[in-house]
Formats: C-alpha cells, structure tokens, sequence
C-alpha cells in the first residue's frame, strides 16, 4: 500500500489515476481507524476506482489542547486494517502538519449560515472553522470525484456540504450510516480511552437516543428534552452536556413540530474526561 506524506506526491498519483480515466472517492480521517471508518472506505472503493484516505490529525479543530495531545495515532495499525479492505486499490495521505499549514496552522475563516452556531458550535468555539479549513484543503489537493463522511458527526456532514456548495468545490459529498458496536454504542476512536466501568454503561446514550425518538411521536420537543435530562441526571457515571432536538436542513432547535419537517436528536455527554457525540434521525 502506498503511503504518501507530501502533497506533492499524493497530487502526482492522483493526477496518473485521473489521467487513466480513474474516479477518486476520498475518506478524510484523523486516524485511530475502526470499522466505523473502514465501512465508509468500502463505500468508497464501491463508487470509485480507487480510495484516497488522509490521516491527519487537525491542529485548528481541537480547541481543547489536552485533547490534541491526547487523541490516538497508530498509524502503522491503520494502514494494516485498510491493507486488509484492499491492497491496491486504497491511496494512504498522511501528512505533517507542516506539509499542510506551512509553519502557521491557522484556520480560515468561515460563514456556514447559521449551521457552525448550533450543538457542538456552541460548546467548541472554532471547532468548524478548524474541520472547514482542513477539508477544504484536502479537497484542494486530493481533487477527488466524491468524499464520504460519517453521519455521527451529523453536523459536520451539513457543514461540509454547506462549503462545497457556497465555495463551488466540484465534489459530491456523501453521507453514511451510523456504524454501532453490538451494544449500540457509536463507534468511535475515543472508544479505545474509556475506562472500563465506563465503556459498560456507556451503550446507555443510544438506548436514550432510541427512546426519545419513541417519545417525540407524541410529546413536545421540550417534553423529551426533559426526560433525556432527568435520565441522565439518574445515570451517575455520564454526565450530559446537551441533548437538543434540531430541523435536520437548518439544525436549528425545535420550537414546534411540523409535519413538513424532518427532526434529528442530537446528544454530547461526558464519560469522565472523555466526550462522546452521537445522534438519531426521529421521523
């Protein structure tokens, strides 16, 4: 499997694919690969010829520093788990964070009308100006035909779609499902640093998730929130940041329902000092 760390290379083998009237399907990650992220590289090598997937850790999307230092790189073990989804058909950009920023890792600067605001807007002040910059730019040099990115970060997806549409990038961005454990919980690369009693009762968020989506077909938004609050505030070990009901297009909360339109429940909760996202669609 060839594994790139210069722009420059991975440009030139795109450019050899394109030029052998090659499709490029592109999976942005940030490493610590599970099977949540080798489903969306099997989409890819479904729709395309061949899988371009970066593994980057993004400086300019953690507005927590312990959390940057924190987070999982196990490069070797990622590129032996994508080796075993396809041996040739699969392209490895992991570049530094130099070869990607220069010697100032900023992020630029971002108006996803109204949609960086929302849920994990919030709580994460620049988080999206981060994830827009590095995907732009990934975009820029990949030139891929289609991206795939996961629906967890269900935000994120809008977002994304939201900067190829205002920036007129010529990419077609795919969405894909939630992949859970058995248990339900939603995979996740922070997984692997919870502590035992907490991975436990951790399936707990989405068993809510799916009984708050069972409530919202004949209670109020606000009904729901307030069981998900009391539920969690009975949980003892999770703690919950928000859980907030918002229009899937805008992601704005709910005030009232509508028949026209569609609902999604978003969720962030503290399992001691590691953060967890997840979300459901309710209609």
């Amino acid at each position: 499997m060839e594994i790139y760390k210069e722009k420059q290379q991975i440009k030139q083998a795109v450019n050899q694919l394109k030029a052998q009237k090659q499709s490029i399907g592109l999976v942005p990650t940030m490493g610590a690969l599970h099977e949540g992220h080798l489903q969306l590289v099997k989409k890819a090598l479904e729709e395309n010829d061949t899988a371009i997937v970066s593994i980057f850790v993004n400086p300019t999307q953690f507005n927590n520093p312990s959390d940057l230092e924190k987070y999982p790189r196990t490069l070797e073990n990622d590129v032996r788990l994508l080796d075993n989804v396809s041996a040739n058909r699969i392209l490895v950009y992991a570049p530094t964070v130099e070869d990607v920023y220069g010697k100032n890792p900023v992020s630029e600067q971002f108006d996803f009308d109204g949609l960086e605001y929302e849920m994990e807007g919030r709580f994460r002040q620049g988080h999206f100006d981060g994830v827009g910059t590095v995907v732009k730019r990934f975009f820029e040099i990949v030139k891929p035909h289609n991206a795939y990115f996961g629906e967890k970060d269900f935000q994120q997806l809008q977002i994304i779609k939201k900067l190829v549409e205002k920036y007129h990038i010529p990419v077609n961005v795919v969405g894909c499902k939630i992949q859970r454990d058995p248990d339900g919980l939603a995979m996740s690369s922070r997984n692997t640093r919870l502590k035992p009693e907490y991975r436990k009762v951790a399936p707990f968020i989405y068993k809510t998730l799916k009984a708050a989506k069972k409530y919202f077909g004949t209670e109020s938004a606000n009904k729901v929130t307030e069981w998900v609050e009391k539920e969690f505030a009975k949980n003892g070990l999770l703690e919950l940041e928000y859980f907030i009901i918002s229009e899937t297009e805008t992601l704005k909360p709910v005030k009232r329902k509508s028949n026209k339109k569609n609902y999604r429940a978003f969720v962030a909760v503290y399992a001691d000092d590691i953060r967890l996202i997840d979300n459901i669609a309710l209609n």
